[in-house]
């Protein structure tokens, strides 16, 4: 019998992991932030909380959004009334209406990726699913492969409850099957659905997730090798780190419940996230000899408003550093894991438009930051590609 390490291994790619083609996808029902107060207290038949409604408007004013898209509507709330009532069992209504739409909001994401890359679906051989809003099995991933009509023999996972980091945790996790594998392509699929947050609110601390979280969905494929000029990289992840703030495990907590999903997020995050970002910033840029930070592309997750005020304050950042987030922010909202990627296909949109040299807003390096319950901190440095 011979040695285990005489068993020839399959082999690696010969080069990095880069991100080749992008897609995301919404909801088709837009709604205005300024209206959205009146609309909200109207459908949970709240009126006559007038001090609360108020707090709520100044609430949405100052949440630099104009606009979110989502799936429930009025009509959603009049077919499933118990998911207006925070002390009713709802969860089974909310789960059947995840179990068929996060995967046709996958499925929209992954087909524009699918068109941008330009090769056959066939040729992709592995799927990474994830989603905070849909925990049933099989898994979302199962039915999106049926949805695409991947081979049965894709290698696929499913990232659950990984919170609003999660974009950054797919990208570290597709980075690495695609170096270990060769000739491997990734389609990593992230799909977000408020529905199972949707609940009457009983004060103001219970707001917040109703001024912040909207729906969406986006995807990418990601390999090594490219075979150019057939495929063509967009960015490099070169290299990928999870980090948990000590102490702050109860900073952000989402729970699922019979009347959904319900949870606390602590006004000191972003004091916390402000001030471990520069020593993330230094252990990921350092071998790379990169120390001003405003040298660097930005792509943090828009957790909120305060949280990019206070990283642009602390870092001494440019003004216009943080414009591709913010402007992400203020059209979409904060669609949870999906957000990032929703910011990396705006960039590289922008830097096209403007005539830039590159995908990164003209610059080679870049840093994308996702933020979630832990407090976890996901830290890519990412390459850029030239345009032409």
């Amino acid at each position: 019998m011979g040695s285990i390490y005489e068993i020839p291994m399959p082999p690696k790619a010969n080069g990095p992991a880069t991100i080749l083609a992008m897609g995301t996808a919404n909801p088709p029902n837009e709604f205005i932030q300024a209206d959205y107060p009146e609309y909200y207290f109207r459908i949970i038949n709240s009126e006559h909380l007038t001090r609360l409604k108020s707090k709520y408007q100044r609430m949405c004013d100052k949440s630099m959004i104009r606009k979110r898209y989502m799936h429930v509507t009025e009509e959603t709330l009049k077919e499933h009334p118990k998911m207006c009532d925070r002390k009713a069992s709802s969860l089974s209504a909310r789960q059947a209406i995840l179990a068929s739409e996060v995967p046709k909001l996958g499925k929209e994401a992954a087909d524009k990726a699918i068109a941008d890359w330009g090769q056959p679906t066939s040729n992709i051989t592995r799927l990474i699913f994830g989603t905070n809003t849909f925990c049933d099995t099989p898994a979302a991933d199962q039915y999106l492969a049926m949805l695409l009509g991947l081979s049965p023999s894709v290698k696929r996972f499913v990232l659950l409850q990984g919170g609003c980091h999660s974009g950054g945790t797919l990208l570290r996790i597709a980075k690495s099957m695609a170096e270990n594998e060769r000739g491997a392509r990734v389609l990593v699929v992230c799909a977000e659905l408020s529905t199972v947050i949707f609940y009457h609110a009983p004060d103001d601390t219970n707001l917040l997730p109703h001024t912040l979280f909207a729906d969406g969905a986006a995807a990418l494929i990601v390999g090594a090798d490219p075979d150019e000029p057939l495929e063509k990289p967009i960015f490099r992840p070169v290299s990928a780190d999870q980090t948990t703030i000590p102490g702050t495990d109860g900073t952000i907590q989402a729970r699922l419940r019979e009347e959904g999903m319900v949870g606390d997020i602590s006004p000191d995050i972003p004091k916390l996230i402000s001030k471990n970002i520069e020593n993330l910033l230094i252990e990921s840029f350092e071998r790379i000899g990169v120390k001003d930070w405003n040298s660097l592309f930005w792509i943090p997750h828009p957790g909120g408003r305060a949280i990019l005020d206070q990283i642009e304050t602390e870092l001494e950042l440019e003004p216009t550093k943080l414009n591709t987030t913010r402007h992400v922010l203020s059209e979409y909202g904060n669609m949870w894991g999906a957000s990032v990627m929703f910011i990396l296909e705006e960039m590289r949109k922008q830097s096209s438009m403007e005539g830039k040299s590159t995908t990164g807003e003209g610059l080679e390096w870049g840093v994308l930051f996702g933020f979630g319950p832990g407090l976890t901190v996901e830290t890519i440095v990412l390459q850029s590609a030239p345009l032409n």
